[in-house]
This record gives C-alpha cells, structure tokens and sequence, in this order.
C-alpha cells in the first residue's frame, strides 16, 4: 500500500487493485509542484470526494474526464453532476458501503459544510462526509473536513481503523492539539498522516503538537508527493 500526500487535503492512495485519488486538487494548490501532476494522476481509477468546496472538489470534474476513472461520493453531488455534466460517478450515503474492485468504501460523517460555487453564489452540495476504506487487510479512516465529533466514538469501535487520515490544520478544521485528542479518546491508530495544514499561513504549519499528543503512534508526515508504504 502507498499513500501519497498530494498537498491540502489531497491524497493518492494505492491499495489492492485500486489507484484512487482522494479530494485531488492541484489548480491554486500553492504546495503541490504542477510539473508532477502527470504521476499524482497516473492510473487512477477512482476519485473519491469528501465535499463540494473548491479546494477538494474543484478539479474533480476535468480530472474525471481526463483520467476516465468515475467520481465517488455523497448522492446529491454525484446525482447533480451526472445529470448536468455528463460524467460517470458512484453516488451513495453516510451508512452505505461500495466495493472498487477490491476495496471496500464506507462513508461516514463528518462535520463542516459543503458547497459549490455557481454564478449566483454557493449551492448546496449534499452533506460533507469522510471515509474508511478497506484493502489489503487494512482499514484507513480518511477524516474529511471536519471537527471533534462523538460519531468518532462508534466509527473507532466498529470499523476499528488502524491508519488515520486527519485533518489537522485549524481554522475551518480542528487542529494538531484536537486531532491528537480525538484520535487518543476514540482510535487506536498504529499510523497517523496528518493533512489540511501548512497550505497557507492561516493554518498549523507543523505536526509537533500532534506527535507529541500521540505517544507510541507512528505519526507520519511526509512531504508533499513523498510516498508512505504501509
């Protein structure tokens, strides 16, 4: 399994038959090198997408088209564009489960908002969400945007991941000292990738809080295109 940070809140994650792309965005991502977009997109089959606002969802529409490989998601957002753009996706809900060829998707709550930009101003986009994806005989919890939250406490016990995707950054999200908290209260995480940070001065801009609130944790935190094999 490789897990790629694409920068933000961006990943490229390669595990069993599956080469997917998680809330990819590279058009304004000031973090990611364009000149190796090319191979943060390469084979992709799937593109998984947490929320509509711009800096998850924002190239999910040209990418889909490019790379031919569908769009996944919450059911509003999926439906909306199948039906206005013409392109393939996979729509479902917060308790539904897809399989990807061998990976299984199971989407979860998150909490934060979503939306998409239009002429007259944002539209609803269907609700945020996170994932856990399944493969390999691992079981990742990819956060999605999102605060503390006591669904934490049940997707922890019943999904039992043992790799963690945060979200980390503050502002719009919770923060290094909050991840580190809710992965402590409601995980047992054996690795820990921290993300949505250190993209503009707003946000955290290190993981030391969150390392250290992990003891006995592999937090890992690469840099952006830098490979973690599990």
């Amino acid at each position: 399994m490789k897990i790629t940070w694409l920068g933000h809140g961006s990943f490229r994650l390669e595990i069993a038959d599956q080469v997917l792309l998680i809330d990819p965005w590279f058009t304004g991502n000031p973090v990611f090198p364009t000149d190796r977009r090319a191979e943060a997109i390469k084979s992709a089959t799937h593109i998984l997408i947490t929320h509509g606002h711009g800096d998850h969802a924002g190239d999910a529409l040209a990418l889909t088209r490019e790379t031919g490989a569908p769009l996944v998601g919450i059911y509003d957002l999926m439906g909306h564009w199948a039906a206005t753009e013409d392109v393939s996706t996979v729509g479902f809900n917060k308790g539904g489960t897809v399989m990807l060829g061998d990976v299984a998707v199971s989407m979860v709550a998150a909490v934060h908002s979503s939306s998409i930009g239009t002429d007259a101003g944002p539209a609803y986009a269907g609700a945020e969400a996170g994932f856990v994806i399944k493969g390999e005989g691992r079981v990742i919890y990819v956060s999605g945007d999102t605060d503390i939250m006591a669904d934490m406490g049940w997707i922890g016990e019943y999904y039992a991941p043992d790799i963690g995707i945060l979200c980390a950054g503050g502002h719009f999200t919770m923060d290094m000292k909050a991840a580190a908290w809710a992965a402590k209260k409601f995980f047992n995480f054996r690795t820990v990738i921290p993300c949505h940070y250190k993209t503009f001065p707003i946000l955290e801009q290190s993981a030391d809080v969150l390392r250290d609130g992990l003891p006995g944790v592999d937090v890992r935190t690469p840099e952006v295109m830098d490979a973690v094999e599990l």
